[in-house]
């Protein structure tokens, strides 16, 4: 075993090489100008897994995230990440969160959706609720179609988009994210706020 790999343990792409083998998903090589990704299927969805840096004057931030764009059959939003201070302070400021009923979630996690009957059915759920208890931090929102995958998707495609500052090397982990993407958007589709349409499709 080298130094290296002692001090630093596996490498991002021997991790992602080994999840690949396991949930059956592609690794795709980057080249000069792009990174490593991973991507499986769920169904007629594409769930990717790369990272991005952050630039600074003073640091670099490294980024995992990971990005699933689906058809939006009703223009459901929603953002759920860990509560703390800063997310305490915008709702003293009037920045009002929805609670699902659950005491312990409701604590621990600050939702916000522009439908709270959908967010309520959603989190309903208990295994979604569980996946996301075990990720140590997490930011999962549904973003607009702008920005990583362009303007190849017809109107009305979104994407689900979990994002978390470092480079997440654990298996385990990320078979986890998978499972959450895999059964949030089915969710959605149960709810009525997603097809399962490939979203590269014209509708």
């Amino acid at each position: 075993m080298s130094i290296l790999r002692q001090i630093f343990g596996p490498s991002q792409e021997e991790v992602w090489r080994q999840l690949c083998s396991e949930i059956g998903a592609e690794f795709v090589e980057g080249g000069f100008w792009h990174g490593n990704k991973v991507q499986a299927r769920v169904k007629e969805w594409t769930v990717t897994l790369d990272t991005y840096t952050v630039s600074t004057s003073k640091s670099h931030v490294t980024y995992t995230r990971i990005r699933a764009p689906y058809v939006n059959k009703d223009g459901f939003r929603f953002t759920i990440y860990r509560r703390g201070f800063f997310s305490d302070l915008g709702k003293r400021l009037g920045m009002q969160d929805i609670e699902i009923g659950d005491p312990e979630f409701d604590r621990d996690y600050v939702i916000k959706g522009n439908d709270e009957a959908k967010v309520l059915a959603l989190f309903g759920d208990p295994r979604i609720r569980q996946l996301i208890q075990a990720q140590p931090s997490i930011h999962l929102q549904v973003k607009d179609d702008e920005g990583g995958f362009g303007a190849s998707f017809p109107e009305g495609v979104d994407e689900l988009y979990f994002h978390v500052v470092g480079d997440i090397k654990d298996v385990e982990r990320l078979k986890s994210l998978y499972e959450l993407f895999a059964e949030t958007l089915n969710r959605l589709c149960h709810i009525g706020s997603a097809y399962e349409n490939d979203p590269h499709l014209v509708l």
